[in-house]
């Protein structure tokens, strides 16, 4: 598992760069399409992009039950800063790209759970990733600073953020 997680990882990257390197050098770009956000991205299958936006959320999920853990245990600053880089790099990757028209339905890991409502309400959802990322972004300073009291706020500020689109977008089990 760890493996496909970390290709999916590299994918993801390797695709965003390599587009952006050929926009910046204005190079064609005959493999890449716009994702509905405007992100460049490969083409890809929809089963891939589901599977690929699973394995970032799976990941960020890890990450913050490590930074829970820290937070109601023993606090070991060095964890949290990893896990918060973590959470970090995966909000500030561009995954928004991997909705691509045809993925709100289908299987990557397991099948999507996304409702068709987060493909329509653009606007609503761009506020959430935007919320999302800057709180992302916020826990990785404060995490920084070694103050546990300060992380455990972070943390219910940046999960409050994933609540919000799980409560709208999320079809519940």
């Amino acid at each position: 598992m760890k493996s496909k997680l970390l290709l999916a990882l590299v994918t993801i990257t390797l695709a965003g760069t390599a587009a952006a390197q050929a926009e910046w050098m204005g190079l064609p770009q005959p493999h890449v399409s716009k994702a509905p956000a405007g992100t460049p991205v490969a083409r890809v299958k929809p089963e891939d992009a589901i599977k690929w936006r699973q394995s970032g959320y799976g990941f960020m999920a890890w990450n913050m039950v490590r930074i829970k853990t820290n937070v109601e245990g023993t606090y070991n600053k060095e964890e949290v800063i990893k896990a918060a880089n973590a959470i970090q790099a995966i909000a500030n990757s561009g995954m928004g790209a991997l909705y691509l028209p045809g993925t709100d339905k289908g299987t990557g890991w397991e099948k999507t759970r996304v409702k068709p409502e987060f493909f329509t309400n653009r606007d609503w959802v761009n506020k959430a990733a935007l919320a999302f990322i800057k709180e992302a972004n916020e826990m990785a300073k404060v995490a920084a600073t070694g103050d546990a009291a300060a992380t455990k706020e972070q943390l219910g500020k940046l999960s409050a953020t994933c609540k919000g689109c799980h409560d709208d977008f999320k079809i519940k089990d």
